[in-house]
């Protein structure tokens, strides 16, 4: 591989940087471009959870809230889960999904590496897809001025 490098440089021929995005060929990993969809929904799916606590809501509402199936709102509730959001599920009548409600305002400390990283996230989301994000990435902006 060290000469198959050597030569082609020696050729004149530059080879790719990494990439820091993307799949870049690798297994398991997607595009940042399919991601955003999948984001989007589980961000509407949050809000409208959030909106509503610390009532239930059914999959089949939460499927015409955001213009989905309730096989997707099921599968995109499972990889929230899964990522630690706080899901409450029960199954049957009067059952859905719900958030726990928070009466009070979330107080937080990052480091500057966790704020740059919420930053590039919710600018490669678009901050404009709700009021909540533009008010979140304001708030993280202003710590650098």
């Amino acid at each position: 591989m060290g000469d198959t490098a050597a030569s082609a440089s020696s050729l004149g021929i530059t080879t790719a940087a990494p990439r820091l995005v993307g799949s870049a060929g690798v297994a398991g990993m997607v595009q940042l471009h399919q991601a955003l969809p999948l984001i989007e929904r589980q961000h509407a799916l949050i809000e409208e959870l959030r909106s509503r606590a610390p009532r239930f809501s059914t999959g089949s509402a939460l499927a015409q809230r955001t213009g989905t199936s309730r096989r997707t709102v099921e599968r995109d509730i499972a990889l929230l889960a899964a990522a630690g959001v706080p899901v409450e599920v029960r199954r049957g009548p009067g059952g859905g999904y719900r958030l726990p409600a928070r009466d009070r305002e979330l107080h937080l400390t990052l480091t500057p590496g966790e704020v740059a990283a919420l930053i590039a996230s919710l600018v490669a989301v678009g901050p404009y897809t709700s009021a909540t994000a533009q008010s979140v990435l304001a708030k993280l902006l202003a710590l650098y001025r």
